[in-house]
Formats: structure tokens, sequence, C-alpha cells
């Protein structure tokens, strides 16, 4: 593959790729906000402790909040940490070919 041609295909073809992973990843932080929105209702403080004339804490809303997230998010936490590895390979060979001189692009 030494013409320029080939080359540039070659670019395009990577930049291809590390778009579709980049798509996934963010597929992924898609379904955990979606699951997120889904269960936010259910965190809600309970009604009666407040009719009894005690304030709902203000800090457990949130408490509970983070846990269920981390919880939703530890359940891809593999699959997030594979595809951003891959997406850091795809960086670097992106940016490896792109700083090769014109001269030197054969494999």
């Amino acid at each position: 593959m030494n013409s320029l041609s080939g080359c540039r295909s070659l670019l395009s073809r990577m930049e291809e790729a590390r778009r579709q992973t980049q798509h996934q990843l963010d597929l992924i932080d898609r379904q955990i906000i979606r699951r997120m929105t889904a269960v936010i209702p259910h965190l809600h403080p309970r009604r009666h402790s407040y009719r009894r004339g005690q304030p709902p804490e203000p800090g457990a809303f949130l408490a509970r909040y983070r846990a269920n997230l981390a919880a939703i998010t530890a359940e891809r936490q593999q699959e997030i940490d594979a595809l951003s590895r891959k997406l850091a390979r795809q960086d670097r060979a992106i940016a490896a070919l792109r700083e090769r001189p014109a001269g030197r692009r054969s494999s």
C-alpha cells in the first residue's frame, strides 16, 4: 500500500471503525441514562415521614441516586472499559498513520 490513495482509504476505514466504537460507548451511556430516568420516581422520599412533622432529609435522595447509578454502571463497566481501551488503541493508530511522512507510508 504505497499509494497515497491507499493510505487515505486505510485512514478512512480506521476513522469509521473509531466512529463505530464511539457510537457503541454513546449507546451504553444512553441506556444507563434511560434506566436511571426510570428509577428516579422510586428514589423520592417517603411522604409519610413529612406528615409526622419531620422534613425529608435533603441529601437522602442524592445518596440513593448515586448508589443506583453506581450499581447500574457497574453492570456495564467491563464493556465500557473494553470499548474505552479499544478507542484509545484506535486513536493511537490513527495518530501514528497521520504522522508518517508521505514517502514512508508503505506496509
